[in-house]
């Protein structure tokens, strides 16, 4: 058996040792070039990490969540590689490479308001771009405010953010719920769609709420004499509609408005649909582009439809359009929607955001003080039009959008969108330091639709 032999000499000083000084003097070398580095040389050293939230799972995620994440991810691979057209073809983020951490929203927004923390706290990213459903979105803002952390809301539709709220680090790059709902309104007034009576089901949420409130405001003030008959307000994910369905049944109206989304607008749609209620009434959605691919044949025609922007089949024509529709079809064999066109956008935003912040910064990683200075009151042009950061004090955005109507082409085996009409900003957006529903009861003061 070999014993290990013990010396009785003086240990030798580490420091001394040929391989430490070594690796010392690599060390300093090695620190030595990164000084001498040119900023952008830096900069491809770090990362730039960004949390995205949206649902991964529940019945938001196959048309809506699912969706958005991979809008995300074939466009930071772009952003990545160099490869989005000017003036967004910088590598990742003024040379820095994009690292994405993906989140799973369902849950609830306790859990949301948990993850948001984990986030910043232990994944150590630098911004988050994240959040669909409304509730979320009104309990994740204040705490992204007392973190001081940056935070981009991509979707959630509430106009209450901004307008019952104040932030600093809190930003929405799309906008909000009333655009969609006096849209429609607007749609049905110049078609001159005759409405006596209106049917409404909507989701028993802050989205479902505002949603219903803005339409039923809208319709006041272009139909004054239309009259609201069933006014329903089934749980968010319920998914079973027969005794909503029965009683919209027992009383048609002229009109049934529903701004219903994700697995519940399908599972709606495809129970309300074998039993005539979209002949019996004309039924306008106001968020409903999303669900046409996957229902294909079973989605009825002449339903008229938003998008929450000009997203989609009635996105405008444009270079910058053609290379998203193209990058996203190429990856996943469906064209864009909703959801992707709202994540696109955001994460745009904040790529022209950091730049300019880091121009400002001697080339250096922005602070979110410096992000929300950089992305406050901007403008920006996306796949669905430009984005303008003017409600909110620079942190809400505006937008134009579009409203269609369905049809099914058996020769392409897809629904397409006819009659579409497309509505300035001003038109459907309210001014500044006005609330959507004030705005809206002032006769849409201000509004500029030419």
């Amino acid at each position: 058996m070999k014993t290990k032999s013990t010396s009785l000499q003086p240990a030798a000083n580490p420091a001394n040792s040929r391989p430490t000084r070594l690796r010392a003097v690599a060390c300093a070398a090695a620190l030595t070039a990164l000084a001498a580095m040119a900023p952008g040389q830096a900069l491809a050293q770090e990362t730039f990490r960004i949390g995205v939230v949206s649902f991964l799972s529940g019945q938001a995620a196959e048309s809506f969540g699912v969706p958005a994440v991979n809008g995300g991810k074939v466009l930071i691979d772009a952003f990545n590689k160099g490869e989005a057209p000017a003036p967004y073809n910088k590598v990742g983020f003024g040379g820095m490479k994009i690292e994405a951490v993906y989140v799973d929203e369902n849950g609830g927004a306790t859990k949301q308001v948990q993850e948001l923390r984990n986030l910043y706290d232990r994944e150590k990213v630098d911004a988050v771009v994240g959040y669909v459903g409304s509730g979320d979105c009104l309990a994740v803002a204040p705490v992204a405010e007392e973190m001081k952390r940056f935070l981009i809301l991509y979707d959630c539709g509430t106009p209450r953010i901004f307008e019952d709220g104040k932030y600093n680090y809190v930003f929405r790059t799309a906008s909000h719920g009333t655009m969609d709902n006096v849209a429609l309104a607007r749609y049905l007034k110049q078609r001159n769609v005759k409405v006596g009576t209106m049917n409404l089901i909507n989701q028993d949420y802050a989205w479902g709420q505002d949603s219903r409130k803005d339409f039923v405001l809208a319709m006041e003030k272009l139909y004054p004499d239309a009259k609201v008959q069933s006014d329903l307000l089934p749980k968010f994910g319920s998914g079973q509609y027969g005794t909503e369905i029965s009683q919209l049944m027992s009383k048609p109206a002229d009109l049934t408005h529903s701004s219903f989304w994700g697995g519940d607008l399908q599972s709606f749609i495809l129970q309300s649909a074998p039993r005539g209620l979209f002949k019996k009434s004309q039924v306008v959605l106001s968020a409903a582009d999303h669900v046409l691919q996957g229902l294909g044949d079973k989605m009825p025609d002449d339903v008229i439809l938003g998008a929450r922007g000009a997203y989609g089949l009635m996105a405008p024509k444009s270079a910058l359009n053609d290379w998203w529709w193209s990058i996203y079809q190429k990856a996943y064999t469906v064209y864009p929607v909703q959801a992707p066109y709202r994540m696109a956008q955001a994460l745009l935003g904040l790529k022209l955001a950091a730049e300019k912040a880091m121009a400002a910064n001697g080339g250096k990683k922005p602070t979110p003080e410096q992000l929300a200075a950089a992305l406050a009151g901007s403008s920006w042009d996306a796949p669905g039009g430009k984005i303008r950061m003017a409600l909110g004090d620079g942190h809400q955005a505006i937008q134009e959008t579009a409203i269609g109507r369905t049809k099914y082409d058996a020769a392409k085996k897809m629904v397409t969108l006819q009659d579409i009409q497309r509505f300035p900003a001003e038109c459907v957006n309210p001014p500044a330091n006005m609330k959507s529903e004030d705005w809206i009861k002032a006769n849409f003061a201000g509004a500029k639709c030419d």
